[in-house]
């Protein structure tokens, strides 16, 4: 019998959960600092709780330069002193264990930040030792090694290659950093590296958490020789650019799943690869690997009947497969919100800011936030895992009006200021309407909207938890009474579903005899026979079902 046919008690937590997102410089900020930290997490667990969730993941809390925000780690095995330390992050692990809520770290396998020891002793040390042999350090091309190694682009704009100065203080060889300059690429053929990320596994595992995010899943193997990308994309014939998604990324994740077996509880590790199709994702789920994985294809759809059920379709089939969970997501810190994207129609790619946040002034906010409530109770009624970004039940939209000079993020720089990035998804939480102050962000009463470390728009108290508490419509109590609901359905959570013909414009679906979910994208409509409606995301004409509304319905 599969996991997924046992009754929900018996599955496994990860094939059910509803995993919540926190980017922890902008959750809670416990020491005025105008930053987020672990105590700020701790603080809120009693409204995520209330909330309805299974499962907290945070992002990087590692000691770090943060010239990307903590995904430039100097120290693998610790805590940046700005978030707190070891004891915080302890303390805050078993609280979260006393409410039930679980909690997911991040790994970043791929690279690290170019203050780790490993690398300053990489910088010291002669070409071809052993300490280079952990990066990857290459000659360069031309008379006198003046060109880069290959072709390849950072993924945050220009050249993945950097040429350092020896010690004799001339031009030497390069370095690969397939993300920031200051975020050097590990090189993981190298027995190091390999036994280090193992030590580094259990370091947390013994700690007490549940799980682990592991950042660019589908970058950590090169192809042999560091091919040049062809000119024509075409040419590569079906395979995988060199620097991602290589056949042998899949032994790492079959020794770190003997090591997350041989602890209690159920660890789990999820992948964050950015591979298409759904076929290639469920590779990193065969039995023996990783437990889950994003689907990038479903948070990429369009505001669309026929591309939601291409996606849905294809994510399904292809991790059946493998007997491997759904997963469900459509925010994270990577991407323009969904109130965003659902109104304009944008994508989740996009290398500079208009192709990324579209035409602000083309956006309206009312039928964003209508349509991202619908596809809020479309994701949490899908087979399988949901994940949810901080502020996605607050209905937050994207900040657009960031001054140029506060702008954190590196793809800002080295798009040669082309691409503002991602910083827009990432400014704080409201937690209060106060209009003086960060809106309950800090504990600082002094610290104002402009001081946080990404300035706050003034109509953000509007938004805030506060005023979302005390309105029965709000998002906020939406996703409560939403949650709630996938709790106490047996059907929901992993098992089957089955498509339903409502005709037109209609996406429709039952995951058992008596709960049905409906999405109408187009003109109102006529609900079938029902006996009860649980949640709309929006309120109903009647017995009709506006246009961006959902609805789950009790047969």
């Amino acid at each position: 019998m599969s996991n997924s046919a046992l009754d929900r008690k018996s599955r496994v937590w990860w094939r059910d959960s509803v995993i919540y997102q926190i980017y922890i410089r902008s959750f809670a900020d416990s020491n005025g600092d105008g930053k987020g930290d672990v105590k700020g997490i701790e603080s809120r667990l009693g409204y995520l709780k209330k909330l309805g969730i299974d499962a907290i993941w945070i992002t990087p809390w590692y000691p770090s330069p943060q010239k990307d925000h903590g995904y430039d780690v100097s120290d693998f095995m610790d805590i940046e002193p700005d978030y707190g330390n070891l004891d915080d992050a302890k303390q805050l692990i078993a609280k979260a264990h006393e409410l039930g809520i679980r909690v997911i770290i991040d790994l970043v396998p791929n690279h690290c930040s170019d203050q780790h020891k490993w690398f300053q002793a990489a910088l010291s040390a002669e070409p071809g030792s052993k300490e280079r042999d952990r990066f990857i350090f290459r000659d360069g091309k031309g008379a006198n090694g003046e060109l880069a190694p290959n072709n390849w682009q950072s993924v945050f704009g220009g050249p993945a290659w950097h040429r350092v100065t020896e010690k004799n203080g001339k031009p030497g060889q390069w370095y690969l950093h397939l993300f920031a300059v200051e975020q050097p690429d590990f090189n993981w053929k190298n027995q190091d590296v390999k036994e280090y990320f193992e030590k580094v596994l259990h370091f947390w595992l013994k700690l007490g958490v549940d799980g682990m995010r592991i950042d660019v899943a589908h970058g950590m193997i090169k192809a042999e020789g560091l091919p040049d990308v062809p000119s024509d994309p075409k040419l590569l014939e079906g395979k995988p650019m060199p620097f991602w998604d290589q056949d042998g990324v899949h032994e790492i994740y079959k020794e770190w799943r003997k090591i997350l077996d041989s602890y209690p509880n159920d660890r789990m590790a999820v992948a964050e690869a950015w591979v298409s199709p759904a076929s290639r994702i469920a590779r990193y789920l065969r039995p023996g690997e990783l437990m889950n994985s994003f689907n990038f294809d479903f948070m990429g759809s369009k505001w669309d009947k026929s591309n939601m059920v291409e996606m849905i379709d294809r994510s399904m089939q292809a991790l059946a497969e493998v007997g491997a969970p759904s997963s469900w997501v459509f925010n994270n810190h990577d991407v323009t919100r969904s109130v965003d994207r659902f109104d304009l129609g944008l994508g989740i790619g996009g290398g500079t800011t208009a192709e990324r946040h579209g035409d602000g002034s083309k956006l309206n906010i009312e039928r964003g936030v209508r349509r991202a409530r619908a596809g809020a109770l479309l994701m949490l009624a899908l087979p399988g895992v949901a994940y949810m970004f901080q502020g996605e039940e607050l209905a937050l939209p994207e900040v657009r009006d960031i001054p140029d000079d506060r702008i954190t993020d590196p793809s800002w720089k080295q798009s040669g200021f082309k691409n503002k990035g991602r910083d827009g998804c990432r400014v704080p939480i409201p937690w209060q309407i106060s209009d003086s102050g960060s809106h309950g962000f800090s504990t600082n009463s002094k610290l104002g909207k402009s001081d946080s470390w990404l300035p706050q728009p003034k109509y953000w108290g509007d938004l805030s938890v506060e005023k979302q508490e005390t309105d029965p419509d709000s998002t906020l109590n939406m996703y409560r009474k939403a949650l709630a609901i996938r709790k106490s359905e047996v059907s929901l959570g992993d098992g089957p579903m089955q498509w339903l013909d409502l005709g037109g414009n209609v996406l429709a679906f039952k995951r058992s005899e008596d709960f049905i979910c409906i999405l109408n994208f187009g003109a109102e409509i006529e609900l079938p026979i029902h006996k009860d409606v649980l949640i709309s995301s929006a309120k109903l004409n009647g017995n009709k079902l506006p246009t961006d509304t959902a609805v789950w319905l009790r047969a």
